[in-house]
């Protein structure tokens, strides 16, 4: 269906109150995960990373997940409502974009087996990102949303890592190499396309195992696949580098130059299901970098001056991505499988938070200057990675290329997070014009 103007419900005197890691990973997912390879510049703050989450539910014969059972994720907020006007003055263009990906990812049937979570329906997830865009529309200024929000909608704020409301914000990005379609002494290192022996829950997507037989097994790991080269004949595209093909494997999406100059994207299609490991951390912790000054350049040069230690610490990451080609319109597409927006999309954990629904990131990020500055930004929870599986974690999406990979490589800050959500008497009111 198609989102018309509702001006009927604009326009019937809305009162006017003021309203007030690094060593992780994302990707489009349930990709990998983002900003594993970078990490935060000299003196940014550096929070203790949260606790690794227990292995997520098997897709049959399994107890109730997190989503399933409730989550205390999210509290509602009462006293010191944040100001949002400031977050309303960016661009609007690219928040429209986003809302328009999240309302088509509504009406996929699908989209209701992540639902409820966190104490909201499907119903109330919907209706609230449908109203949030039409109060976008037609207000006058960011002063007159912040109102009419205020009016509409409730605010919760996410626990965090510490149960009082801390969050961590690393960023994630589209990386842009060179690579060939065909084999060559210059092109060696290849990305996988999804094998036929892979089996995935067919309404979660998660990976279930290797199919032998009539037997479902746990996937090999990385290490298994490369030393073995069972995936031979399934190469989708290849690239020069090593260190760059496992860059794709974390990000989980990127636009590969061809020597004809032609640009072949490819796009994540699934994982072995391993847990995700973080090589970065891994050299920190054996003394290869020192973790104040870890970033992508320090990881990537440690590996181009040390290449025999490519294997010992790749395959300490068992997690082992597989790619599609995707068309250029709808590229980069995240977890839900709409495409993402840069500084717009957010990837968290989609079985203790609301999946496509409006948030507002307060935290810190890099200018392209090299300073830190205040980031309040309305977002669009619309992805997930494979480290980010905890209330306490958050990736930036930042974009395609160089420019975004250097912000997106050392995006590690602490900050808040909260999402928006119709008042519960107010989603009947919203919801005539959504096909529930």
């Amino acid at each position: 269906m198609r989102y018309g103007a509702r001006s009927d419900k604009i326009h019937r005197g809305l009162p006017r109150a003021t309203i007030l890691l690094l060593l992780a990973a994302t990707a489009c997912q349930p990709p990998s995960g983002t900003g594993v390879v970078g990490g935060p510049r000299e003196g940014a703050p550096r929070p203790e990373p949260p606790p690794a989450e227990p292995s997520r539910r098997e897709p049959s014969g399994r107890e109730p997940s997190r989503r399933e059972a409730g989550s205390a994720a999210l509290e509602p907020v009462g006293a010191g409502v944040p100001e949002v006007a400031r977050a309303l003055e960016a661009d609007r263009a690219s928040l429209l974009a986003a809302l328009e990906q999240s309302l088509t990812w509504f009406e996929k049937p699908s989209s209701r087996d992540y639902y409820p979570v966190a104490g909201v329906t499907h119903e109330r997830a919907w209706a609230s990102v449908y109203a949030f865009r039409e109060l976008l529309l037609h207000a006058t200024d960011a002063i007159e949303l912040a109102r009419w929000l205020h009016d509409e909608f409730e605010l919760y704020e996410s626990v965090g890592v510490d149960g009082r409301g801390t969050v961590v914000f690393t960023g994630y990005y589209s990386p842009a190499f060179a690579g060939s379609l065909s084999r060559s002494e210059e092109y060696r290192y290849p990305l996988y396309r999804r094998p036929d022996d892979l089996v995935s829950d067919s309404e979660t997507g998660e990976t279930m195992g290797q199919r032998v037989g009539n037997r479902i097994v746990p996937y090999p790991t990385r290490g298994e696949i490369e030393r073995s080269g069972m995936l031979a004949g399934g190469e989708l595209v290849w690239l020069r580098d090593r260190f760059e093909a496992y860059i794709v494997h974390v990000q989980g999406s990127a636009a590969i130059t061809l020597p004809d100059g032609s640009v072949f994207r490819v796009g994540y299609d699934g994982n072995n299901g391993r847990d995700y490991v973080s090589v970065a951390r891994a050299l920190v912790d054996d003394g290869k970098l020192a973790e104040d000054e870890l970033s992508l350049e320090e990881v990537r040069a440690y590996f181009y001056a040390h290449p025999e230690d490519l294997d010992q610490y790749l395959h300490r990451n068992p997690r082992f991505v597989f790619f599609r080609q995707d068309d250029a319109g709808d590229w980069p597409v995240g977890s839900l499988g709409v495409k993402v927006t840069p500084l717009r999309t957010l990837a968290t954990d989609k079985e203790v938070y609301p999946a496509g629904g409006v948030v507002l990131v307060v935290t810190q990020t890099w200018d392209e200057s090299g300073r830190m500055r205040r980031f309040e930004q309305i977002m669009l929870d619309q992805d997930t990675g494979g480290a980010i599986r905890t209330a306490g974690r958050a990736d930036i999406y930042y974009g395609v290329g160089l420019d975004a990979e250097a912000l997106a490589g050392n995006q590690y800050a602490e900050g808040r997070l909260y999402y928006l959500f119709l008042k519960p008497e107010r989603v009947a009111e919203w919801s005539p014009g959504l096909d529930f």
